[in-house]
């Protein structure tokens, strides 16, 4: 049956699985009836290792829902590597993929595993689930108002976009329509858009009745992740860091983009203590990756602001003869007063609870002549 529709015995991490015979890419994958990415089993990696600090919290393992399951992998990495589920139920709607994902789900039956043909816009009778993770080709936002009914008081909520043209800029006028925000352009664009989600998802979630308190929101390659928790809206309940920018009058990092940008979430996108007691699993698929990210994680929480400079991109606004290195910086910015921290979000950048013209004076000062250049 596996060769009927294209897939062999694989191994994923520490799990089994028949999955589809691919070219390794970066990125995202061209769709198919039967869909897998390999480049995304670094992500997963990061969700088995979120799982586990997850189960660390809780006195007993959550009732899931997988909305978008394709073959499985991802929840069924889950159930076997994390031990976060008492129960998890996979829908897919697509024939050929369900064929696929009963395939790979039937080994894991007696661990609460159940799989069903169904349009994920549908809500299960199971519902309420204590984890719902919506990973869609492309955007999300068709199935939100599903998963976030689906969701009991206090769940986690997963949820993955893939459609970064729009939420980063290059399809401007989409994301005012999709998401009702205007995207960040450029270097900076991505973290826009994983910003733009984040609001758009706490919007829905505070129509509910509900709070959005993020867990761990990152981006990587070609799309965004974030995992939050949507909690019940209190009397106290603060109002949500949501706010438009204006580039000519931000004193964050220079988002590269005119006028008016936004609305977006500009809050923290970690729970730190969650993120600090995140380890690489023991299967990881992309071990060495994965370790890696999560120490840039744990840096990263310590200067949770919005938005990163790059030193290449100082050198070059400032007319620098060479870029300051991120130790200069940090040193720099440590005698100002200032803390600094290296991010996921791009190699070599790093986040600071300075202001601008602090971050602009502090490269200025290490832009000295070479000595060896003298003379």
């Amino acid at each position: 049956m596996a060769e009927e529709f294209g897939v062999v015995p694989s191994r994923e991490g520490g799990t089994d699985l028949a999955l589809p015979v691919t070219v390794p890419r970066r990125g995202p994958a061209p769709r198919r009836a039967v869909f897998y990415n390999p480049a995304m089993a670094f992500d997963r990696d990061v969700g088995v290792a979120l799982a586990h600090a997850l189960r660390a919290r809780q006195d007993s393992p959550l009732r899931g829902w997988e909305m978008l399951a394709a073959t499985g992998v991802r929840g069924l990495r889950m159930v076997n590597e994390s031990g976060l589920f008492a129960s998890l139920l996979q829908t897919e709607a697509h024939p050929e993929a369900f064929a696929v994902l009963h395939m790979n789900a039937e080994p894991f039956h007696d661990r609460g595993v159940t799989v069903r043909e169904a349009d994920a816009r549908e809500l299960p009778a199971e519902a309420p689930f204590d984890y719902v993770d919506l990973d869609p080709y492309g955007t999300p936002v068709p199935f939100l108002a599903s998963a976030l009914h689906a969701l009991r008081p206090g769940g986690v909520l997963a949820v993955t976009a893939t459609d970064m043209m729009v939420l980063a800029g290059v399809q401007p006028k989409v994301c005012v329509v999709r998401y009702g925000a205007q995207p960040v352009r450029g270097r900076l664009g991505p973290e826009g858009g994983l910003r733009i989600l984040m609001k758009h998802v706490a919007e829905a979630a505070r129509a509910r009745g509900r709070v959005l308190r993020p867990l761990l929101c990152y981006v990587h390659d070609h799309h965004v992740r974030a995992y939050v928790e949507i909690a019940p809206k209190l009397p106290s309940s603060a109002p949500d860091p949501i706010a438009a920018i204006d580039a000519a009058s931000w004193t964050g990092p220079a988002l590269g983009s005119p006028g008016r940008l936004g609305p977006m979430w500009l809050g923290p996108l970690f729970d730190a203590a969650l993120v600090r007691s995140m380890r690489a699993p023991e299967h990881a698929e992309r071990s060495r990756e994965t370790v890696g990210f999560l120490g840039r994680l744990r840096e990263e929480v310590e200067v949770d602001r919005p938005f990163y400079y790059e030193c290449n991109e100082l050198a070059r606004a400032l007319g620098l003869a060479r870029p300051p290195s991120f130790l200069a910086m940090q040193e720099g910015l440590a005698r100002a007063g200032a803390r600094s921290a290296r991010t996921h979000a791009r190699a070599g950048a790093f986040r600071t609870d300075a202001g601008r013209s602090v971050v602009e004076g502090v490269a200025l000062r290490t832009d000295v002549p070479d000595p060896g250049s003298i003379g």
